[in-house]
């Protein structure tokens, strides 16, 4: 019986690293496309995992990953986003900017 657990144990480890290989990878995709639209550079050595939890969906229970990032404006100041992926499906994606830039910067 502690051989049947154990290989279980070894089978759960490495689906679960697989799966976090593949959304990461997701996660890492979506985010140069994105900031690739919003003309910003995606620093994709940056993506790292900040917060895993299991999230209860219309399909069953998912695993819930929030990555943070870093992307450039102008290339000089660093600003962090963050992506939320609940399997492999994207839930959230933020660059923390505001989302109306007026045409005139002396608008307030």
């Amino acid at each position: 019986m502690s051989t049947l657990s154990g290989i279980l144990g070894i089978i759960l480890i490495i689906w679960f690293w697989l799966d976090s290989a593949r959304a990461r990878e997701l996660a890492v995709a979506i985010c140069a496309k994105a900031c690739d639209q919003r003309n910003v550079q995606f620093l994709d050595q940056t993506v790292a995992l900040r917060r895993l939890g299991v999230s209860w969906t219309t399909h069953g229970i998912r695993l819930r990953r929030t990555y943070r990032f870093d992307f450039s404006e102008e290339g000089m100041a660093r600003h962090s986003g963050h992506i939320v992926m609940v399997g492999i499906q994207l839930l959230e994606f933020s660059l923390g900017l505001p989302s109306y830039m007026p045409s005139d910067p002396g608008q307030h």
